[in-house]
């Protein structure tokens, strides 16, 4: 969530694609036979939920991933984050795969006229993974445990990928990175006055004097 030019970015840079549209970027783009297509949630970019025919050997879900304008001005940004999920899956981890184009590509640009300009997206497909989010399932310390240990596990797999354009995915003010908690203070005011807000202004300002002047000292 955001406020004034904020949010007035967000919705120029958010792809508004139709679910017409989206097949037919599927079937042009990627080759597949599309059967439906169903939107899924997303932050900032387009998801898409695509079913297809049934193949012989081939899986017949799919997510077709839309960047937004912003992020479709980064194809490199696109491309590393391709390569660690291509990276992840050849380790063992349970992530999706990278479909390639028509042209063999992992992503593709394609222009859409939108009536006042031409806007450009970058659009990728990824096998769809079959799962619930874990929002929706009862909690429990051996869970805990496990989400804990996986995520170890791929904090020290992550640490032997290499490629030429990883600083790519170091942005400045982007609100996703950790070490950028006290970026959220802007955002406050959506949570009203509750004991919530007094938690996270407790949160952050901790963050701000006991981590931000130690972030030196952290392996990212």
């Amino acid at each position: 969530m955001s406020s004034g030019n904020d949010q007035q970015s967000e919705a120029l840079s958010k792809p508004t694609f139709s679910e017409e549209q989206a097949s037919a970027l599927a079937e042009s783009v990627f080759g597949l036979k599309v059967s439906k297509v169903q939107p899924l949630p997303s932050y900032d970019d387009q998801n898409f939920h695509v079913y297809v025919s049934k193949t012989k050997n081939g899986p017949t879900e799919y997510v077709l991933k839309i960047s937004n304008t912003k992020a479709s001005k980064n194809p490199d940004l696109i491309e590393v984050q391709n390569h660690i999920i291509m990276f992840l899956k050849a380790a063992g981890f349970p992530t999706s795969s990278v479909c390639r184009t028509e042209g063999d590509n992992t992503a593709s640009l394609v222009s859409i006229d939108s009536g006042s300009e031409i806007k450009s997206y970058l659009v990728r497909l990824l096998t769809y993974l079959p799962g619930r989010p874990i929002a929706e399932i009862p909690i429990s310390p051996q869970l805990l445990y496990e989400i804990g240990k996986l995520a170890a596990k791929l904090d020290k797999t992550l640490q032997k990928f290499h490629h030429p354009k990883l600083s790519s995915l170091h942005r400045k003010n982007f609100i996703w990175n950790l070490k950028n908690v006290a970026l959220l203070e802007k955002y406050l005011y959506v949570l009203g006055q509750n004991r919530n807000r007094e938690i996270v202004e407790h949160v952050i300002h901790l963050f701000k004097e006991e981590v931000t002047p130690k972030l030196s000292h952290f392996r990212e």
